[in-house]
Parts: C-alpha cells; sequence; structure tokens
C-alpha cells in the first residue's frame, strides 16, 4: 500500500461514484441492488454514514470512541439507524449530505500523518489504513450501484490500496464466522488491471491465492462467487479460504450466487 497516495486514490475512487449517481433520476436512486433489500439509496446512505464516522474517528478520536461505546450489539439495527437519516432524504439531498461527509473525511484524513493510529470499529488502525477501508467501501458498495444501474465498471490499479487492505485482515472471514484461524501463513499473488504482480507473504508457503486482483477484490467484497472467479486456491487452507474470505468483520450474509451476473452488461 503506497501510503502517500491512499487518500488521493480514495478521492478519485469517490469522484468515480459520484459521476456515476449525480446523473441518476428520483426513479433510478430507487432501483434495488444485488445487496437484499437495499436499493441505490442505501447504498449511497450507507456510504455517507460511514465517511461520516471515519471523520470523526481521526477529527475526534474520544468522541468516537463515545459514541461506538453506546452502540448496542445487534449489527443490523445498527446499520438501519445510521442509514435512517440520510434515507428520510430526497435523493438530491442525499446526494449532497454524501458529497459533504466525503469531503469532511477525505480532508480529515489528508490532514495528519499516515501512521498516526485512530479508534475504529474492529480495533484501532492507522490513518492510512482506515483510508484503505474507505477504498473497500467503495469498491462493494459501488460494484451494488453498477450492477444495479447494468453498467460496466472500468478498474484501475487503486485496487491495491483494497488488495493490502484485506490481506491485512485476512482473518475476519473465521472471526465473522466464529470460526477458529488456522495458524498459517498465505501467499498471495495477485494481477493488476496494469499488469503488475502484487506479492504477500512467504514464497515458499503451501498455501496460495494467485489470480486477478480485481477478482481478488470482488471475493473479499462478497460481490461475486468465488465459482464466478479467476482464482485458484493451492492448498486446503487456502481452498477453504475462498469460501469464507471477506475484509469486514460484519456478519458475513449470503453472498452473492454462482451464476448471478453472467449476463453481459451493456
Amino acid at each position: 500500500m503506497n501510503e502517500t497516495r491512499v487518500v488521493l486514490d480514495l478521492v478519485a475512487e469517490g469522484d468515480e461514484l459520484d459521476r456515476m449517481v449525480g446523473k441518476l433520476d428520483a426513479s433510478e436512486w430507487a432501483l434495488p441492488t444485488p445487496a437484499p433489500g437495499w436499493t441505490i439509496a442505501h447504498q449511497i446512505a450507507h456510504l455517507a454514514a460511514t465517511f461520516r464516522m471515519a471523520a470523526l474517528a481521526v477529527a475526534s478520536p474520544d468522541r468516537f470512541s463515545a459514541m461506538t461505546a453506546r452502540l448496542g450489539g445487534d449489527f443490523d439495527a445498527n446499520v438501519a439507524n445510521a442509514l435512517a437519516e440520510f434515507l428520510a432524504e430526497p435523493p438530491d439531498v442525499l446526494l449532497t449530505r454524501w458529497r459533504a461527509e466525503r469531503a469532511r473525511a477525505e480532508q480529515a484524513l489528508a490532514a495528519v500523518p499516515p501512521d498516526l493510529v485512530v479508534p475504529w470499529l474492529v480495533r484501532p488502525l492507522p490513518v492510512a489504513v482506515l483510508a484503505s477501508a474507505g477504498l473497500m467501501e467503495l469498491f462493494g458498495h459501488g460494484q451494488d450501484i453498477t450492477d444495479a444501474l447494468g453498467v460496466r465498471r472500468e478498474y484501475t490499479d487503486r485496487v491495491g490500496h483494497l488488495v493490502a487492505f484485506a490481506v491485512r485482515t485476512w482473518d475476519f472471514g473465521y472471526q465473522a464466522r466464529g470460526l477458529a484461524t488456522p495458524d498459517v501463513e498465505f501467499r498471495f499473488e495477485l494481477t493488476a488491471p496494469s499488469g503488475t504482480v502484487w506479492t504477500f507473504g512467504p514464497a515458499d508457503s503451501e498455501n496460495r491465492i494467485t489470480g486477478p486482483a480485481v477478482d481478488f477484490c470482488l471475493l473479499v467484497t462478497r460481490r461475486r462467487h468465488r465459482d464466478d472467479l479467476g482464482l485458484t486456491a493451492t492448498g486446503v487452507d487456502a481452498d477453504r479460504w475462498l469460501d469464507i474470505a471477506q475484509a469486514y468483520r460484519g456478519p458475513a450474509g449470503p453472498g452473492r450466487r454462482p451464476g448471478q451476473f453472467v449476463t453481459p452488461v451493456r
């Protein structure tokens, strides 16, 4: 992960999604996305709430910690509560509010050293890693929106930040399911959109994940089923990991079905 570029890439990724949703009409904001029960408006409301929390964590860590301490243990209820005030707005207001929350988070992240550790929902993170988590959110929820609209997404090497974040949090899939994390080290060899090969982990590991970096990102955000991706696992633990991989600690949910997105997009 390039710590000096991560916030710039976060801004660029957010701008790309903004260009897509900024031209939607009210009926398109109500389109269902592949996330059950979520429309495009839900996706943007979630991003607005997430960026609001990120800005608070960086600019006012004590207030962020106090806020999270008041949250109950019901994950779905917490998400619904965070979205409610944004979903109450008409699409044009929701769009304006999302832009404002994005801007505050981006400015807060850019104003502090990338290695500054701040509180976050699961465990404290360096600011650069928190920005990478923001890129993960934009990637995953942006994919839901592009799938809902039936448009083809153009991927860039900005996905490298998400790749590094997912490698860092490789154990989340086990933790989200209450499973023991195996005492192994994986080798990841992933090909960027530009053709560069990104590698992580010991070169002699018996458990390896190889394939396109974009497919890896679609896997760890659970936006595609492993059967529809060009990823290869070597080793029993690596093969099992492809079934449960996720780069976030919330409930795994049903994910996506095999073959769900085989129809060509326009």
